[in-house]
């Protein structure tokens, strides 16, 4: 089940011992069957998607929106480092990659295996679409896939994300985790989404200038960064949960005009 420190994380040596033993752990749900994501009747689905850059009409531009906002999306830079950090080998490819999620609500630190099961790279008359599914593995407390999707809409040269799910609780390494997560936790959630728009909005308004460097040299990377020189003033806020109380308000305000 999900590894639980209270207060702080795991040092790189530790992560790199959980990366090791995440490899060779296997997902957490069936691929096929009447419990599948294809056939299966208890599983929660959401998605959003909204643009968050623009470039020239047609082609993907070199250097341009796309292409920074794949680069982005590849590393994990689109995350809010307060509320989920991704620890991961840089010399492993996208597809097929393990990652150590390591989620933070409320001062609990949660460590959770996922891996990356596909990558979609297509393109037609009308777009361009780059993006990559996520899959939890055994002692995940969620259970499930997510898809983080990038489109360039050729006719008009708007670059939109999409997140869209499917899943269901999972195993929490204790019972006032699980109920801790149903009161709580789903606010952490929506806003982690909420936040990772701003994030990418912000990353191409920079130019690429507010992107992390990352040392694909280095045995493991940690990401997404802090991003502190933003002109969107939620993303300097200095704690989490003021992220997450303010995106909660402004959820609740579009909800109830």
């Amino acid at each position: 089940m999900a590894e639980l420190r209270i207060g702080r994380g795991w040092s790189n040596e530790e992560l790199d011992q959980r990366l090791k033993s995440l490899r060779k752990v296997e997902t957490n749900f069936p691929s096929e069957g009447p419990e599948s994501q294809a056939t299966g009747t208890n599983w929660r689905r959401y998605y959003t998607e909204s643009v968050i850059g623009q470039e020239a009409p047609g082609e993907v531009v070199p250097g341009g929106s796309f292409e920074i906002a794949k680069k982005a999306v590849a590393e994990y830079q689109f995350s809010d480092p307060d509320i989920v950090t991704g620890h991961f080998s840089p010399k492993d490819p996208v597809e097929g990659r393990t990652m150590a999620l390591e989620i933070k609500i409320f001062g609990l630190h949660y460590l959770c295996g996922v891996r990356i099961g596909a990558v979609q790279a297509t393109e037609d008359d009308k777009e361009v679409v780059w993006a990559f599914r996520y899959d939890t593995l055994e002692g995940h407390f969620e259970v499930g896939s997510e898809w983080f999707s990038l489109t360039k809409r050729k006719d008009t040269g708007e670059v939109w994300f999409r997140i869209s799910a499917s899943w269901r609780p999972g195993d929490f390494p204790n019972w006032w985790s699980r109920l801790g997560f149903e009161v709580i936790g789903r606010k952490y959630q929506l806003a982690w989404h909420r936040l990772a728009y701003l994030r990418l909005r912000d990353i191409l308004g920079s130019k690429g200038a507010h992107l992390a460097r990352v040392p694909y040299g280095e045995k493991l990377v940690h990401t997404g960064a802090d991003i502190s020189s933003s002109k969107i003033w939620i993303l300097n806020k200095p704690t989490a949960l003021q992220r997450v109380q303010e995106v909660s308000k402004k959820e609740a305000l579009a909800q109830n005009p």
